[in-house]
């Protein structure tokens, strides 16, 4: 909801837009809505109006001020935006923050909320989340009351920048009628826009021309959601893109889904955390309206704050909670300038343990996947978002990440055009990146509405998994969130030489994934019982060939911490399947202990005996998961940062948290998403202008 901010209703409507938003949303919010102190939930806390005072605020320390002088609680601001206000609350300057709350506004923070150098720019309508712009002062003020839980920097959004036939999506296209292709299934794109007069987003499976972009949102206020900057439709057309051009040579994974356009980022490729927010908020509240089952974030922000206070996080969880498949970039910051690779770059919201954070490989332009590798560029986890508690202690994630990996290298998709006068749709004019990167033109067709791109990044793998997911939500249309995920990775090949910081489980197999979800039951809820059976067939043959190549599945999950193998993950149900729990809802961390065996214990609540908890993180040697040679112990990864610290060196890189500037993060991006890894790729299939349909 926008707010207004004429002076003299501004009192009035920030009064009643704050009440409104708390009252109707916190009676159900979750634990994870309510207060935040150090990081831990407190649902004790939540008294509307009341001012919060600590004995401990004096040990919390920001460099360059006491705590004591400003009287705040700054365990509840992100450490980024703390350190600029402590310098800046002697000036004018205004910060752009989001706000979270946990009970309805009060007296004391309507007041705050209409100073006069305060501007409320919006409020979502299915969070407690309002996004504000005022000074230091004000949102230190804000600190101080028990309905706030946390405030965040409305940060700077970036682009994280042969498929079919290597992913195994077309050994699955006749398993269903009319093609296994994603029809009926929503895929929302939240990225730069869509060029929706591209050949790639017609109709795949009929005669007629209708655009399968069936709804468009813009929430950087350009008053459309065309994409000028290029990578958006790239984007979709990887996730989505129909078979129609080059004789299906770049047809995307679920050529017939619907496609949501949600125009998040400007035409130089830049966004805000508020935008990200406005628009998973418009999701969640037409998701039954478009069958949105699917989104796809292709763009990251640096992840400061841990996943249990970063609003873009607690959004992701919510639409999981709601039965809807969040995929993220992993991100492109695994290695440094001089080429050394480079732990703990994982970005927000790949962060969210609840999302299908998607790494990069390197196919080198076969299709055949015995040579395939991790793209030197693909962020690493484990995950470096943090929170500092009431004692000034920091306190780091330290999650295993990516879940999967894809293909992401040199990949060639949908290429969208640059601004054209208001009166023509088609005019020639190049997209931001191709201006600056002319390698990128693939040279596919000279149609503008045919042309084809180049493009490389942990941006271009994500939509693969996410248009896996269309696939599997086809076929199975009562998989949840978390079954979908448990599929993708059981059934991913582990790719030999590469840690499970690197890969997770493993690289993306859509044929092993599909025959899969086609045996789980139809019939299960929230209160099926723990081991019930969980197919309704025979358990299929762990293995898959593709191109001639045959590989082993992973046949197991990656946990936060570690891993999970066990028949009995794909033939009993296990509780973490359910709505609004996470996969690592079934591993308890042993008390006190820091690094010993045992360390992680199956939570009997939520995983049955036969599933195996593991103590260490892996690094593969192609079998399933659980073969290879330890890389690090379980103990080194829950020590909250003791161990595991900025600059430590491990024998093959360097962990350094997201968000330290190690070169021009900027530049990086742009570097990888024009060239990639320099090696080879698959050869370019040129367009003969006529409409393909037979894939």
């Amino acid at each position: 909801m926008k707010i207004s901010n004429c002076p003299a209703r501004k009192s009035f409507i920030v009064a009643l837009v704050l009440a409104s938003l708390c009252l109707g949303n916190f009676g159900g919010l979750t634990a994870r809505g309510q207060f935040v102190q150090g990081g831990k939930r407190d649902a004790a806390a939540g008294k509307s109006g009341a001012q919060t005072t600590s004995a401990t605020d004096a040990k919390i320390k920001v460099p360059g001020a006491p705590l004591t002088k400003f009287g705040a609680r700054l365990d509840k601001l992100s450490p980024d935006l703390a350190q600029q206000l402590v310098r800046s609350v002697s000036n004018k300057k205004i910060f752009r923050v989001i706000c979270q709350f946990n009970a309805p506004a009060g007296s004391g923070v309507q007041a705050v909320y209409t100073h006069s150098r305060v501007r409320v720019n919006y409020a979502f309508q299915n969070s407690s989340l309002v996004s504000a712009e005022m000074p230091a002062s004000d949102v230190f003020e804000l600190t101080r009351f028990a309905e706030i839980s946390y405030i965040t920097p409305d940060r700077e959004v970036r682009t994280l920048g042969h498929v079919s036939a290597t992913t195994g999506a077309d050994l699955v296209r006749t398993q269903a009628t009319g093609g296994l292709d994603g029809t009926g299934i929503g895929i929302a794109v939240l990225d730069s826009g869509i060029k929706r007069s591209h050949k790639s987003f017609r109709d795949g499976r009929s005669t007629d021309s209708d655009v399968r972009v069936v709804a468009e949102e813009d929430f950087v206020n350009y008053g459309n959601a065309s994409d000028q900057y290029g990578h958006g439709t790239h984007v979709a057309s990887l996730a989505g893109g129909n078979g129609r051009i080059a004789n299906a040579a770049y047809v995307g994974i679920a050529p017939n889904a619907n496609i949501v356009n949600l125009r998040v980022l400007d035409n130089e490729g830049r966004g805000s955390v508020s935008s990200v927010l406005r628009a998973l908020d418009w999701v969640m509240a037409n998701r039954t309206l478009y069958n949105i089952r699917v989104v796809n974030m292709s763009l990251g922000m640096p992840a400061v704050d841990s996943y249990k206070n970063d609003p873009v996080c607690l959004a992701v969880r919510r639409l999981v909670d709601a039965g809807i498949v969040v995929v993220a970039a992993a991100g492109n910051d695994g290695k440094s300038d001089d080429g050394q690779k480079v732990y703990g770059q994982i970005h927000s919201p790949g962060i969210e343990p609840s999302a299908i954070t998607v790494g990069a490989t390197n196919t080198f332009g076969t299709n055949e996947r015995g040579d395939d590798g991790v793209a030197t560029y693909s962020s690493r986890g484990p995950t470096r978002g943090s929170y500092v508690d009431a004692a000034g202690e920091r306190h780091f994630d330290n999650l295993i990440k990516p879940e999967l990996v894809a293909p992401g290298n040199k990949l060639i998709g949908a290429q969208a055009e640059g601004e054209c006068p208001a009166s023509q749709e088609d005019c020639g004019a190049k997209n931001y990146l191709l201006t600056r990167n002319p390698q990128m033109e693939a040279g596919v067709s000279a149609d503008d509405s045919r042309a084809m791109m180049f493009m490389s990044g942990t941006s271009m793998a994500a939509p693969q998994v996410a248009g896996a997911a269309a696939l599997l939500l086809q076929v199975n249309p009562r998989l949840t969130p978390n079954l979908i995920k448990t599929i993708l990775m059981y059934t991913a090949q582990p790719l030999s030489g590469f840690n499970m910081f690197e890969q997770g489980a493993g690289q993306l197999n859509i044929e092993g994934a599909v025959r899969l979800a086609k045996l789980v039951r139809r019939d299960l809820t929230n209160t099926t019982p723990l081991g019930a059976p969980l197919l309704a067939g025979a358990v299929p043959t762990p293995r898959t060939t593709i191109a001639g190549h045959t590989f082993t599945w992973a046949q197991g999950v990656v946990l936060n911490y570690s891993f999970a193998t066990g028949l009995d993950l794909i033939t009993d149900y296990q509780r973490i399947y359910d709505l609004g729990v996470i996969i690592s809802d079934g591993v308890i961390i042993s008390d006190g202990v820091i690094i010993s065996d045992n360390i992680l214990r199956r939570n009997p609540a939520f995983l049955g005996d036969g599933v195996i908890i593991s103590d260490n993180i892996l690094t593969s040697d192609g079998g399933m998961l659980g073969s290879g040679t330890p890389y690090i112990a379980v103990g080194v990864i829950i020590s909250d940062g003791v161990i595991i610290s900025d600059g430590l060196l491990r024998d093959d890189g360097v962990i350094i948290s997201d968000g330290v500037i190690i070169s021009d993060v900027l530049l990086k991006a742009l570097r990888t998403m024009a060239d990639g890894d320099r090696t080879s790729y698959a050869p370019v299939v040129f367009d003969t202008g006529e409409d393909y349909r037979g894939y």
